[in-house]
């Protein structure tokens, strides 16, 4: 609100606008202030768009850093679609809906709330990462099958991998070969991703239930609307599940290990084994009854298998994004002499039970095949040590194989980048229809349908857009047509390009229609090598693509 001066009032008549001061420290986006505490709160504003543009930013001078982050904290409050957050590296960030609201953001962070110079980096465009059924058809659209292969055959480096016994199924031993586990990777149904994105906020109040040691005390914290939300989660994922085909029929939700990446994402771990006994994921939303006990193992290198599996779909092999619409199935996991690990009771006491000696005595004993301690020399607590240290490295070695099985099945399969889609949609008139669509095809959008409206000669035209193609689209639009066409943005979803990033002409068709170097533009192979080089990976790029193109200076002259 613009204003000259604040004044102290008793009271504002019904239908004026009010300002008050002094609740920054209090209030986050918005809130409800009442005299009395039966007044019920208003719902918080809603906005189509979401933040999905990022950017990060840092003072010219260091000496201002404070001011900076205090400004970005003023900012955070003043705009109710913006995000503001530090990531791992240290590094502020500032997330908004699209590029004129990044560069309103920016302008009102330096010259309103901050009041300091800023480096602007630029624009970060997230990506996700999954894979697809194997195709049935080639480039040409012709059966794969029938097809003859070509003389240039491409190999990948999982061809004479001994560890993949067949397309998306791996096999993996630890570091001192006492664990070995078999991870299928497979795609997920288009229903069961779409189910697990819109719920990321009740899946992560599920991973706060089970986080609890007491399930009553986890319960009784979750809110009875948020316990019914996840049971007809659980249902609506069920049904998901039954509607599906081929392997994901059968699946069921008690067999569900965890969500992932930060147990709350689009990506399942699964568990497909007979002799597995553990507590289900959905046990602490039921009666404590349901509750069954769980072995000593499964007690211990539980917590491995599932941040293994964190670590895989938080950071894909492609580019180091996250994954989306993959499932990990864990169809083995045998660790040795594994006959001889007793059961856990359902409520363990260290005054009652013995397990902190004995029970991971006998663990390590089975498992690393030594002690790791002389019981002759030590005491009962140097023994504790010594066995705890033997569960951690094992811990430790399972959760690096789980890792690296998972990356190894995933990149087995047909893999494939997903880009953010903005929904565009534009209005024009038919006079400069043809150079829209020049504007749109050179960004790689994609028209979804075309209406005039009635009584004029102005188009509706509903288009989709790649986020990352969508910078200076505005603007160049706008200058293309005149000012005759004006675009609106906002956040659709996420789309699968449809091209695999490492594609090569392998069939007799393709050979023959793209030659033996192939040397069109991959759109995917470009958004790769682009994220890869912003992050510092190594990017496989030829600085001679074709010497005998080139020619001397001689020649020249």
């Amino acid at each position: 609100m613009m204003g000259r001066e604040l004044h102290q009032l008793s009271e504002v008549p019904p239908g004026n606008v009010l300002g008050l001061g002094g609740l920054a420290s209090h209030i986050l986006k918005s809130a409800t202030i009442s005299s009395t505490l039966v007044c019920p709160t208003f719902t918080d504003m809603y906005f189509e768009a979401s933040a999905i543009v990022r950017v990060a930013v840092e003072p010219k001078n260091a000496g201002d850093m404070n001011k900076l982050v205090n400004g970005m904290r003023l900012l955070n409050q003043a705009d109710p679609c913006v995000e503001v957050l530090v990531q791992e590296t240290g590094e502020h960030v500032i997330v908004a809906a699209g590029e004129v609201h990044l560069e309103r953001c920016i302008e009102d962070l330096q010259k309103r709330y901050a009041k300091v110079e800023v480096n602007v980096s630029d624009p970060i465009v997230p990506f996700r990462e999954t894979i697809v059924p194997r195709p049935k058809v080639d480039m040409m659209n012709e059966n794969i099958h029938t097809q003859a292969y070509s003389p240039v055959q491409v190999k990948t480096d999982v061809d004479d991998d001994e560890q993949v016994l067949e397309p998306g199924l791996v096999q993996k031993s630890t570091t001192n070969k006492a664990c070995t586990m078999q991870i299928r990777a497979i795609p997920l149904p288009v229903g069961v991703t779409q189910l697990l994105e819109e719920n990321a906020n009740l899946l992560k109040m599920l991973d706060i239930s089970t986080g609890k040691s007491d399930t009553s005390q986890s319960v009784n914290k979750l809110n009875p609307d948020v316990v019914s939300k996840l049971l007809k989660l659980k249902e609506n994922l069920q049904s998901c599940f039954s509607r599906s085909k081929g392997f994901w029929k059968k699946i069921k939700t008690d067999d569900i290990l965890s969500f992932g990446p930060r147990r709350q994402g689009p990506n399942l771990l699964v568990v497909q084994m007979d002799k597995y006994p553990r507590t289900s994921l959905w046990s602490n939303l039921e009666s404590v009854t349901t509750t069954k006990p769980c072995s000593v193992l499964n007690s211990i290198y539980d917590n491995s298998v599932v941040s293994g599996f964190q670590l895989a779909t938080l950071a894909g092999p492609l580019c180091e994004e996250s994954l989306m619409g993959v499932g990990f199935v864990v169809e083995k996991l045998d660790i040795s002499h594994l006959d001889t690990i007793p059961e856990l009771p359902e409520t363990p006491s260290p005054k009652e039970s013995n397990f902190t000696l004995d029970t991971v005595n006998t663990l390590n004993t089975s498992v690393n095949g030594v002690h790791m301690c002389d019981s002759e020399d030590s005491n009962p607590a140097g023994k504790t040590v010594g066995n705890n240290l033997g569960v951690g490295m094992l811990a430790g070695q399972i959760m690096s194989c789980v890792k690296d099985s998972c990356r190894k099945a995933f990149q087995t399969q047909p893999q494939r980048l997903m880009v953010a889609m903005y929904s565009c949609d534009i209005q024009a008139t038919a006079d400069v229809l043809g150079k829209m669509y020049a504007v749109l095809n050179k960004r790689q959008g994609r028209v979804m349908s075309e209406d005039m409206k009635e009584g004029s000669s102005t188009f509706n035209i509903h288009t989709v857009l790649p986020v990352i193609e969508s910078f200076g689209f505005a603007e160049e639009i706008r200058k293309r047509t005149s000012g005759l066409a004006s675009p609106q943005l906002k956040f659709s979803h996420w789309e699968v390009i449809d091209l695999d990033p490492f594609w090569q002409p392998t069939t007799g068709e393709e050979y023959l229609h793209y030659g033996d170097k192939a040397d069109n533009e991959n759109i995917a192979f470009k958004y790769m090598n682009g994220v890869r080089r912003r992050k510092g990976l190594r990017v496989n790029e030829k600085i001679v693509e074709y010497g005998e193109k080139q020619r001397t200076l001689s020649k020249n002259k």
